[in-house]
């Protein structure tokens, strides 16, 4: 859906048909969009044809696949009648070919895809705290518990780590009170057995080495193609802890490797939220405020964001 470098979109119509052409301007997606209808409108459509048309203007894309059925990208379409209906309503019959685009497929979980695994120290307080669903005095600690593993210089891998260290700083708080202030143990308690409860979800896949490899997304194939990574959400998606912490900790990841470029003709890389909505249901103001400054600021760095829900409150 590439016409001279841009996005086809659409055709605005008058009383006489179908007429001029409307674009996006590929200059313009780190500028982020927004993708909103109710069931059945077309947002999945609407997100593959763009991840597609990156894809074939050499613009690898991120997104999640919650329906599992955005599989078929991989695969050339085949010609029916009502395609070519559709084709030559829209005048582009001549241009359009089936094909079909390098994908990667990814899986938190390992069962559909390549494993995408993340450290509890690369994480972070935040995140976690956000994950485990803790009040303000808990996410205090936890916060604190990073910091007693920083000053020490211990690398915290997975879940089990996580719990060794509350469980130390919770046994010993007497040695820790002068440097970091009380440390409650019915407190240093809720928060392990919310760790429990998340590696019932299987957090305790995800959490461990080899850590993410950010780079990884933005390989071309050896027609100059963007790769469309593609993360399998079906499950991980009945878990919206853990679904959107992953996800803006993808975006963070992104936001602090990646150098600052400036306008750009292109982005450098175009990430999809698909179930956008689960991102910022029950997070904190803290939370709210980090990701609305990442959105913010992460275009200067050739990144474009688009939000995808049927949820636009």
């Amino acid at each position: 859906m590439n016409e001279n470098g841009k996005v086809f979109f659409a055709k605005k119509g008058d009383e006489n048909g179908l007429t001029e052409s409307i674009y996006l301007n590929p200059q313009m997606a780190n500028r982020h969009g927004f993708i909103c209808g109710a069931t059945g409108t077309g947002k999945s459509v609407t997100l593959k044809v763009l991840a597609e048309s990156f894809s074939a203007m050499g613009v690898p894309t991120f997104f999640s696949d919650v329906k599992g059925d955005m599989a078929g990208i991989g695969k050339a379409g085949e010609d029916s009648e009502k395609m070519q209906e559709r084709l030559t309503r829209f005048d582009i019959k001549d241009s359009f070919r089936y094909r079909g685009f390098p994908m990667t497929i990814y899986d938190i979980y390992g069962e559909s895809g390549i494993p995408l695994r993340t450290t509890i120290s690369e994480m972070g307080p935040q995140l976690l705290s956000q994950i485990l669903e803790l009040n303000d005095t808990q996410s205090d600690l936890l916060t604190v518990s990073f910091k007693i593993a920083d000053d020490r210089n211990l690398l915290l891998y997975d879940t089990k780590d996580l719990k060794a260290l509350l469980t130390h700083i919770s046994d010993n708080a007497a040695e820790f009170k002068d440097d970091y202030g009380h440390i409650a143990p019915t407190s240093m308690a809720t928060i392990i057995r919310a760790i429990v409860a998340l590696e019932a979800e299987g957090a305790d896949r995800f959490f461990g080495e080899p850590a993410i490899d950010i780079g990884d997304f933005f390989s071309l194939d050896g027609e100059g193609f963007g790769m469309v990574n593609v993360l399998a959400s079906e499950a991980l998606v009945n878990r919206p802890r853990l679904y959107s912490a992953f996800m803006l900790y993808l975006l963070s990841e992104l936001f602090e490797t990646m150098p600052e470029v400036g306008d750009q003709e292109k982005p450098k890389i175009v990430f999809f939220f698909d179930e956008a909505h689960l991102l910022f249901n029950n997070a904190s103001k803290a939370l709210l405020e980090k990701i609305e400054q990442v959105v913010k600021l992460i275009r200067s760095k050739g990144v474009g964001i688009f939000f995808v829900t049927q949820s636009p409150g």
